[in-house]
């Protein structure tokens, strides 16, 4: 197998930040938002950080992951109404075991978003899934809806490669997310772990006739390392409390915008500039 060479890649940094995710509540940490309102302070926080993409997971009374349109829409309206357009505002389809294919393409119909991550694996967890879900990746395509599939294992992007070989993902602008450790023992990850899921997405580009970038997400204690060596090879780093709520010296971060400052002064360091959300409209929308 051979390993992603290291580039120094001058163009701009698309910091993402997943500030809460599916489980963690203000028992985790205080600073977790969980509400409309606190996701909406929290994305002005992390717009002035650096970012320039908000993963948006919204929550039930009790604090359990929620999937519903009309919640979407309001943390989106508080959202803007704090931050404008000044983030690229995606939501997520993640089921965490409790919602179908068909409840999630229906969030996504229901909500039409900017930009939607999907996880492949839940979203197709068979063949029969296929064509419901290669209807609705042409729809969002047609929308200029921005699609991020998100890949757990480096099989995966074979898998990815194959969806799109075949027709049931749009050849058009897409942004995978390489997910680290997630189902390693322990959730640990290290750097090293991304050369192979790039190898196999660079191998998926050779007939696209869209630019496709990559980006990285880990968790464990390597978390910042691998984030950061995601900015060494050309790629583009999700950070925040989703994943991990400790610096890289082991004590509890402050808050969900304290990575993304770390790694905009990384990416200051590579002279790649940071990217803002118009530049990811122009960079990735069809």
């Amino acid at each position: 197998m051979s390993t992603a060479p290291l580039s120094l890649a001058p163009d701009p940094v698309i910091l993402i930040s997943a500030p809460n995710g599916a489980r963690r509540t203000h028992a985790d940490h205080p600073a977790i938002p969980l509400t409309s309102a606190e996701l909406a302070r929290c994305a002005a926080n992390c717009l002035e950080a650096g970012a320039s993409i908000l993963h948006l997971h919204v929550r039930a009374a009790d604090g359990t992951h929620l999937l519903d349109a009309d919640a979407y829409r309001d943390a989106i309206a508080a959202i803007r109404q704090q931050v404008g357009e000044r983030l690229v505002i995606q939501i997520t389809t993640e089921a965490v075991g409790r919602y179908s294919p068909a409840e999630q393409r229906a969030v996504v119909r229901a909500t039409r978003p900017e930009a939607v991550s999907i996880a492949l694996r839940e979203f197709i967890p068979d063949r029969s899934h296929e064509s419901a879900a290669a209807e609705l990746f042409a729809d969002l395509h047609q929308q200029g809806c921005l699609i991020q599939p998100i890949l757990y294992a480096p099989a995966e992007v074979i898998w990815l490669g194959d969806l799109l070989r075949r027709g049931l993902i749009p050849d058009g602008p897409l942004f995978p997310l390489f997910v680290l450790g997630r189902y390693a023992d322990g959730q640990r990850s290290t750097p090293t772990d991304a050369a192979c899921f790039i190898d196999r997405w660079q191998a998926t580009q050779s007939s696209s006739l869209f630019p496709r970038p990559w980006s990285l997400c880990a968790f464990g204690p390597e978390e910042s390392a691998s984030a950061a060596a995601a900015l060494c090879l050309g790629g583009h780093p999700r950070v925040g409390f989703e994943n991990n709520l400790w610096r890289p010296d082991g004590s509890l971060a402050a808050s969900p915008a304290e990575p993304l400052q770390r790694l905009a002064e990384v990416a200051r360091l590579l002279a790649r500039p940071l990217a803002t959300a118009d530049r990811v409209r122009s960079l990735l929308a069809p």
